[in-house]
């Protein structure tokens, strides 16, 4: 298959290996001194577990052309960068579109595409479960064995799904398909905002917020609060098992948190190179909305809030 990485960051560099190992034909989209770097050298991979480092040749543009068609596109950034892509999309004639990442606003985002692109877009949402951050010259990639994708439509079945399906055939690499996204995303979101705000309040100490038992008790009680604005909204927290773990199995959730806190991959899951603070941000003004609508207290997510940026301060 011909396929188009738009996003050569982190999460984007894997995904193009997984594909390129599956024998697709795979062509990543970079800008600034990433084209250079791709192109002289190769999408190269440190996979931090795994201990060893991996190289493929990758075809590489600086931008998406109208005329330009990919059999899947597969856009894969923050956030708070989608919005900038999105007239790019419309205007390109490619047909099957994978949105992956964060994102707390895919509804708007499928609506964009529909009304403003000249041919038929087929849309699905996506997030990875893989992390890491960029070196000089290379990605450091944090993952387990095999590497999952949580993806889906908005609310219906996926009918397209064959397209997604052939192009992971020949990896291992697992698909895991929801048919509404939305509620998931949102669902991801209250969980993963709380746990963020872990290391600025502890001003980056999270060996000794591991030991700080009125700190992790706090952010389980955020991510319930968070589940509560949603269940308030009319949503139901998906995957099921996540309010199931606030709630009835706290205590399981609670050593887990600390355990993955004191470890050394903890400050790489959730230090300043691997979390990225303008999309926390982003993310953190969509929650506020989302409260503003349920019109429920929140107590918990503000006082850990008050420890972020000052954009997180919001009345």
């Amino acid at each position: 298959m011909r396929i188009l990485i738009y996003g050569a960051g982190v999460l984007g560099s894997y995904l193009a290996h997984v594909l390129v190992r599956g024998d697709n034909d795979v062509t990543m989209l970079a800008r600034g001194r990433r084209v250079d770097e791709l192109q002289k050298d190769g999408l190269v991979i440190r996979h931090y577990f795994q201990l060893h480092t991996t190289v493929d040749k990758v075809s590489v543009i600086r931008e998406l052309r109208p005329e330009d068609e990919y059999d899947l596109i597969f856009v894969v950034m923050k956030y708070s960068d989608f919005q900038t892509v999105l007239p790019v999309l419309a205007a390109n004639n490619s047909r099957h579109v994978v949105i992956t990442g964060n994102n707390a606003s895919p509804a708007e985002m499928l609506d964009y595409l529909q009304e403003n692109s000249l041919v038929e877009k087929k849309v699905a949402f996506a997030f990875q479960n893989s992390g890491g951050w960029r070196e000089e010259g290379r990605m450091i990639c944090v993952r387990g064995p095999k590497v999952y994708m949580s993806i889906g439509g908005l609310g219906e079945e996926l009918v397209w799904r064959s397209v997604i399906d052939q192009a992971f055939v020949n990896t291992n690499y697992k698909l895991t398909y929801y048919e509404d996204m939305e509620v998931w995303l949102k669902s991801h979101m209250m969980l993963i905002l709380p746990m963020n705000f872990i290391s600025p309040a502890s001003n980056g100490n999270l060996r000794q917020a591991a030991g700080n038992k009125k700190l992790l008790n706090q952010v389980i009680d955020a991510i319930d609060e968070g589940h509560q604005v949603l269940e308030a909204l009319g949503y139901t927290v998906t995957p099921a098992s996540q309010p199931k773990l606030v709630r009835e199995k706290r205590k399981m959730f609670y050593i887990g948190l600390k355990l993955v806190i004191a470890a050394p991959f903890g400050k790489i899951l959730l230090s300043d190179r691997a979390v990225s603070a303008d999309e926390m941000n982003a993310l953190h003004h969509v929650f506020h909305e989302l409260k503003q609508r349920a019109n429920i207290p929140t107590p918990n997510w503000d006082q850990l809030a008050n420890h972020g940026p000052s954009v997180f301060k919001l009345t």
